[in-house]
């Protein structure tokens, strides 16, 4: 079984980590591409131990950038979400955290280029289609992780990194509310489903027997919960035009609850979607802050108000804070301040069956 050298740089973006790849160092067919990515990462083992995988689904991401294709941007950014268990690689759906390294790869492998003080550029989403402006720091024109910024679900400090998510009604489905209402029914519970970044399906966690303050493994581990979250999140896919989504990692399941300490704030968990998330991915947050400013849904009705100006999440591993921007007749603009850091560079070696191998080598 022939070994294929990728060259890649370890990233942490968020509170995620992945490798980030050169879209020119990696095969246009799209089956040979997986193939090196399930390889790399070592899918298909809890542990991930043949590969570079952390054998948690927060570190099997994949960040692939490459030219923009699309006016306007400057790079494109295809996001794969690499199972640990499973040989799958699934890119339906976004990663706002590994976003968040994506300008900083870019600028340091010669795509954009940088300005004294801090650079903006315009990323492409691919998975998406959507854009997403990111400024990050670079003082004297070169990229620095270093900083004061802090974010819950990550040790000390770096650079702060902000993102402004334009436009991000309907990413997978063409509309904010795919069922075309703010409430749906189903298995006796109201629900929200909302495509907004990431499409989400919404619940009050007390109509499921639960706080939405649960820590992640106790919620994994009640299986009747976890099943029926996720006959509810099959069928919720059906209703927003998704199809049979039980192969995919979309719509994701959020649970929530007001968060009575703070206003606007909820406490919320959010589902990857077969496990709880050990804080809370950006793109549900923004999906969250987009259901929170729209009349009629579960997020709203939690916190009491329309249209907030800011949202506060309470997750795991503490808060994420959004603002959401929006002027009359517009689409809200949501921001959130992420940071980032480069790991290590070099190659990775995928291994690839004997077929696999000659069509790399052609």
């Amino acid at each position: 079984m022939p070994s294929i050298r990728v060259p890649c740089v370890l990233m942490r973006g968020g509170t995620s980590r992945g490798p980030f790849f050169l879209s020119s160092d990696l095969p246009t067919d799209v089956e040979l591409r997986d193939a090196i990515l399930l390889s790399a990462l070592g899918a298909g083992h809890e542990l991930q131990v043949d590969g570079i995988g952390g054998g948690n689904p927060l570190t099997s991401k994949v960040a692939i950038i490459g030219p923009s294709t699309r006016g306007g941007a400057q790079v494109d950014y295809l996001f794969a979400q690499v199972k640990v268990s499973e040989r799958v690689v699934d890119t339906s759906p976004n990663c706002g955290n590994m976003l968040s390294a994506v300008v900083p790869f870019a600028i340091e492998q010669g795509l954009i280029a940088a300005t004294p003080g801090t650079t903006t550029a315009r990323v492409h989403n691919v998975n998406t289609g959507k854009l997403i402006d990111v400024t990050v720091s670079t003082p004297g024109g070169r990229v620095t992780y270093e900083g004061d910024a802090v974010i819950d679900g990550v040790p000390g400090s770096a650079a702060p990194i902000l993102m402004t998510f334009l436009d991000v009604a309907g990413a997978k489905t063409g509309r904010l509310l795919p069922t075309g209402q703010a409430q749906d029914e189903i298995d006796g519970l109201p629900v929200s489903c909302v495509d907004a970044g990431m499409p989400l399906v919404i619940l009050r966690a007390a109509d499921l027997g639960k706080t939405a303050l649960e820590a992640p493994a106790d919620l994994d581990r009640d299986r009747p919960f976890m099943d029926r979250l996720n006959a509810i999140r099959i069928e919720a896919g059906r209703r927003m035009g998704l199809g049979d989504v039980s192969g995919l990692v979309i719509p994701k399941p959020v649970i929530l609850s007001p968060f009575a300490a703070e206003t606007p704030a909820l406490a919320a968990r959010y589902f990857m979607p077969h496990s709880c998330h050990k804080a809370f991915a950006v793109t549900g947050g923004i999906g969250l802050a987009m259901a929170a400013a729209t009349p009629g849904t579960v997020a709203a009705e939690a916190i009491g108000a329309q249209s907030p100006a800011s949202l506060s999440i309470r997750h795991p591993a503490g808060r994420l804070d959004l603002r959401i921007e929006q002027s009359p007749g517009d689409t809200p603009r949501i921001s959130v301040l992420r940071t980032a850091r480069r790991l290590f560079e070099g190659a990775v070696f995928a291994r690839i069956d004997q077929d696999e191998g000659a069509r790399a080598a052609a």
